[in-house]
């Protein structure tokens, strides 16, 4: 039985106090580490004692900053774009095929999502060392794949299955090969299902700093593996300012996904 809200009356200031309560309790952390980041401590201190963009300038032209957000922005493009392709791959094969064992196959590929993240680092960086991966960059792409895939594979199967397959067999009964009715017709029917999986396959790659321990080298280390590490040494406002811009850059993507679904249901 759906509830109607209309119905409730006077109870309705009651549910958006409460749902303002968590907006606030969730957005407090956030607000906070952004105040943080222009704190004119060399500490962590709150309330700051003043504000400063000192720490910004720093964070920008330190090069090991600066080539660990480059290696994070490089992996990520490289898992966005494998996982996409193997996404398309195993979507059609799940929304459009029948074999036996199919939802068996679909369980299957969610594994990483609900596997703890260290028994997955665990394992990849033992069968990484035996094929002298581990530490390459190859290595951290194959890592970061497994598990951006699952989300890649549930959003383009998703897509596929909202998707009218007669458009397909049109496309077909008018000349086109299988293949060509699906990269013409099929794939720009399905585009919100591909953004979709790029930037939730990016963010993957982008946030994870389990798998990536195992994974990384002393000359190879992503952004948040570097934080980690600042962490460990030194808790000054630069861990701040770069946790500032991984918020704002995390909330940039997803609100592009946002309007690009947005646009794409119109």
């Amino acid at each position: 039985m759906l509830l109607d809200f209309s119905q409730l009356g006077s109870w309705r200031w009651v549910l958006c106090t409460l749902a303002s309560i968590a907006m606030v309790f969730l957005l407090a952390p956030l607000l906070l580490l952004v105040a943080l980041s222009f704190d004119a401590s060399q500490w962590l201190q709150f309330p700051p004692p003043g504000w400063t963009l000192q720490w910004y300038q720093e964070v920008f032209a330190d090069p090991d900053w600066l080539s660990s957000f480059l290696t994070s922005v490089e992996l990520g493009a490289a898992v966005t774009l494998a996982s996409v392709l193997l996404g398309l791959l195993g979507g059609f094969a799940l929304a459009r095929g029948s074999f036996p064992g199919r939802e068996l196959l679909r369980g299957f590929f969610l594994t990483p999502m609900i596997m703890p993240s260290i028994v997955l680092g665990i394992a990849l960086y033992a069968a990484f060392l035996r094929l002298h991966l581990a530490g390459s960059f190859l290595g951290f792409v194959l890592a970061h794949l497994v598990l951006a895939l699952p989300f890649s594979i549930t959003a383009i199967t998703s897509a596929l299955e909202q998707t009218d397959k007669s458009l397909e067999d049109a496309a077909m009964l008018c000349g086109a090969s299988l293949w060509e009715a699906r990269i013409r017709v099929i794939l720009p029917a399905i585009r919100h299902g591909i953004f979709t999986a790029a930037v939730f396959s990016f963010l993957t790659s982008w946030d994870e700093v389990v798998v990536a321990i195992f994974m990384a080298s002393p000359t190879l280390q992503t952004l948040p593996l570097r934080m980690l590490g600042e962490l460990r040494q030194n808790l000054s406002p630069d861990i701040a300012v770069v946790s500032t811009l991984l918020v704002l850059g995390t909330v940039i993507l997803m609100g592009i996904a946002a309007l690009f679904n947005k646009d794409s249901k119109r």
